[in-house]
């Protein structure tokens, strides 16, 4: 198998030049440097140092981003709601400037979140709002089972719950020989794929953008994490009972969706909708898979009224420019 491994690295680096090919780490401290400000805190939970935001006045929101993303997928949010909230965000293990945890193989449901309770217990956080997208939404929820005294309503944005096809990349990533060579490799032109199939409108996916979603698969040991990251959810996709426990979540949820998601359709919305027995929905018309990113002025203002008064608005509330 040796042979196809070296192959097919031989071939992409004719057709795309070694600079973007995603082999060498980045340094963390220069990562650091890039993808930090004054807000930014850094905390122990086991073995793992988890890099956070911790920003706002008010009642606390816990944002979890998603699969192959970071915090910064929420800065439209924070903008607007920091006057109203406390907004906590993390970068999941396996992401972001947090990285890897080099004492598990598998990033199981239950590893995180026993990461999220430990992190929260250490913030002496008692009730939170939660928002949670795609791989950070399916956290949420089982989070919110986990413990529904002290996640008070919650939103999903294009949440995983129940069992599906997997998107291409991630299916391919999976792969036996594939997975192991993305451990190591992950060219800076499958990444900007993937952030565009991300979004229903790619005009507003910028250089910077792209550059930011490249440069934090490339902290050490992120990519492999995300080779294990995708293979657990490949493994979890085909489970047939993997929704099941959905119906016992009594938390207040909104669901958001973009209506061109093409990593988790409007169709598992739907089955979220007629499973939770305490659920609304809303609908972003021409939105891919992250409408927080793609659309946060409308996205945050839909939030913070169903947080604030349990339902949306037709007409928008007054929040921070």
């Amino acid at each position: 198998m040796k042979w196809l491994k070296y192959a097919l690295i031989s071939l992409l680096l004719v057709l795309q030049g070694c600079a973007s090919m995603g082999i060498s780490d980045y340094p963390l401290a220069e990562l650091t440097e890039k993808y930090t400000d004054e807000t930014s805190k850094f905390m122990a939970v086991d073995d793992l140092i988890i890099h956070y935001r911790d920003e706002g006045t008010g009642p606390t929101l816990v944002l979890l981003h998603g699969v192959a993303s970071s915090l910064h997928t929420w800065d439209g949010w924070v903008n607007r709601l920091a006057p109203h909230y406390r907004i906590i965000r993390i970068d999941l293990p396996g992401h972001g400037l947090t990285g890897s945890d080099p004492t598990i193989e598998r990033y199981e449901i239950a590893y995180m979140i026993n990461k999220l309770e430990k992190f929260l217990n250490k913030l002496s956080i008692d009730e939170i709002y939660l928002a949670g997208n795609s791989l950070g939404g399916y956290i949420g929820w089982n989070y919110a089972l986990h413990r529904p005294d002290r996640v008070k309503k919650m939103v999903l944005l294009d949440s995983a719950g129940f069992p599906q096809d997997m998107p291409f990349i991630m299916n391919f990533a999976a792969l036996p020989v594939i997975g192991e060579m993305a451990g190591f490799m992950m060219p800076k032109f499958i990444v900007n794929r993937n952030v565009k199939q991300a979004f229903g409108d790619s005009d507003k996916v910028t250089d910077k953008l792209q550059q930011r979603y490249f440069d934090l698969t490339m902290r050490q040991g992120n990519r492999e994490a995300l080779v294990n990251v995708f293979r657990t959810m490949k493994e979890q996709s085909k489970n047939e009972h993997l929704g099941d426990r959905i119906k016992n979540v009594e938390t207040p949820t909104l669901l958001m969706w973009g209506s061109e998601d093409e990593w988790v359709p409007l169709s598992i919305m739907q089955k979220f909708h007629q499973a939770l027995p305490n659920s609304q929905t809303i609908v972003y018309e021409g939105v891919g898979h992250m409408p927080m990113e793609e659309l946060p002025v409308q996205t945050s203002r839909d939030a913070h009224s169903f947080f604030t008064l349990g339902k949306t608005l037709a007409e928008p509330l007054v929040l921070a420019p």
